[in-house]
Order: structure tokens, then C-alpha cells, then sequence
């Protein structure tokens, strides 16, 4: 197995712990910073920061958690870090909050995205997330291999 499905196993445990709702999907994310990206530190990625949606209180989304409980992690923030999320980054949001692809791209500290599922039009259409992305410089990879099983979790409430 890929290290990329790997993470993306792991984003999708995350998503599991969710409470299932007609009105949101449940969407799960992992932080991981590569070994490449941590100088001659150690051999191995580390697993920096995971969070699932409606972790945390607001209405939160699994990447938004994810962030935040880094931001609460008393190390320096890491550069060329890498989110895994089971799905694509939503570009709108419903609630008044700020968009996950916003936060992603403002915290200054991912070099990739990898990508579950792309987002269903269940709730915003034209998801812009991936052309923001781009845009920005950050690096957006559709990961192969858990499609069917992101979506399954991600719309069980539904």
C-alpha cells in the first residue's frame, strides 16, 4: 500500500468518528509533515496534526480542526507540510465561516493537499477549491484507491 493510501486510511478513521448528518458530510483530515520537509531530523513522516468534522464546536470541518489543534501544538509551525482529507477542500461556506481551501492556503504551511474524494454538489456547487489551490502554488493530488469508501462515510447521514 501507497504511503498516500496509507494517510488517506488514516484521514478516513478520522472521518468515521464523525456524528452523521442529513446537513453536512462527514469528512476526516491528517496533517503529516514528510521526512524530506523536516531536515536530517529523522527518517520518518510525522503525523502532526488529525481532526474529523464537528470535532471541535462551531459547526467545524475536519481540515479546520485539524489546523486548529496544530495551532494549539506549542511547537513551531511546520513548512512543506502535507493534508490529507477525505475530501476536496470545500471552497464556500453555508455557515459564514471561513472555507477550508482559505484556511489551508493562509496558515503558510502545506506544499500539498491529497484529496479522498472530490467534493458532490450535495451542497455548493463549482467547488473552486483545487483552481484556488493552484493558484496559490499548493500542490492538489486526487488520491486513487478510497473513492468509494469516502464517499460512503462522507454521506451517511444523508
Amino acid at each position: 500500500m501507497s504511503q498516500d493510501l496509507i494517510y488517506m486510511a488514516l484521514a478516513l478513521e478520522e472521518a468515521k468518528k464523525c456524528v452523521p448528518t442529513p446537513t453536512a458530510f462527514c469528512v476526516g483530515a491528517v496533517i503529516v509533515l514528510p521526512k524530506d520537509a523536516q531536515g536530517n531530523t529523522t527518517d520518518k513522516d510525522i503525523i502532526i496534526s488529525t481532526g474529523y468534522s464537528r470535532e471541535l464546536p462551531g459547526n467545524t470541518h475536519a481540515e479546520q480542526c485539524s489546523l486548529d489543534k496544530l495551532a494549539d501544538n506549542t511547537r513551531p509551525p511546520p513548512k512543506s507540510a502535507v493534508i490529507y482529507t477525505t475530501m476536496e477542500p470545500c471552497s464556500e461556506r453555508l455557515s459564514g465561516n471561513v472555507p477550508c481551501v482559505d484556511r489551508i492556503i493562509g496558515s503558510g504551511i502545506f506544499k500539498s493537499v491529497k484529496v479522498g474524494v472530490i467534493e458532490p454538489d450535495t451542497f455548493i456547487r463549482n467547488n473552486v477549491g483545487k483552481q484556488k489551490l493552484d493558484a496559490a502554488g499548493i500542490q492538489y493530488v486526487l488520491v486513487s484507491g478510497l473513492e468509494k469508501e469516502c464517499l460512503e462515510v462522507a454521506t451517511s447521514g444523508h
